[in-house]
């Protein structure tokens, strides 16, 4: 199933107005992993390079309370619709236990959201042409799973 399609199926099981602004996207570093931990109600959060989205060239709009996105898998197949509910920016140094827990990866700790997300930025910043540190912002977002793939109903 592609994005339109789930958008489209999502809009009309809850109502939705089909011309709401959504965003198609899938998680870095592990798509497939990270989106399954959505459906399954443990991802309720992620986090991202709050300065590399006002890099020269970045498109991609800054996520705010209400967005909603539709979250691909690595294959460009859509598996859920989720709903930003809220987001605030910190130093890497700065993000905390909740958030940590929240993203649901690994035993959930901060010490492991850190190691992880170390290397993540660190390559992420350097993709974009920027130097990752403690203090470089980061963007929290948590989210709300609103829909999923194996809900539409099939005919």
């Amino acid at each position: 199933m592609n994005a339109e399609e789930l958008w489209n199926a999502y809009c009309e099981a809850s109502g939705t107005d089909r011309s709401t602004p959504y965003e198609v996207w899938a998680f870095g570093g592990a798509p497939d992993k990270l989106a399954d931990l959505v459906v399954r109600g443990i991802k309720t959060a992620t986090a991202s390079g709050y300065d590399l989205y006002f890099l020269e060239g970045c498109k991609e709009p800054l996520p705010k309370p209400g967005d909603y996105s539709v979250i691909l898998n690595s294959r460009d197949e859509a598996v859920c619709v989720i709903r930003t509910v809220k987001t605030s920016v910190v130093p890497f140094s700065e993000v905390g236990e909740e958030q940590a827990f929240r993203e649901g990866e690994g035993d959930r700790t901060l010490a492991y959201w850190r190691a992880v997300h170390e290397d993540f930025f660190t390559k992420d910043y350097a993709e974009s042409g920027a130097v990752f540190t403690y203090e470089s912002r980061i963007l929290c977002e948590e989210f709300e799973l609103c829909y999923k793939a194996d809900q539409v109903k099939r005919v």
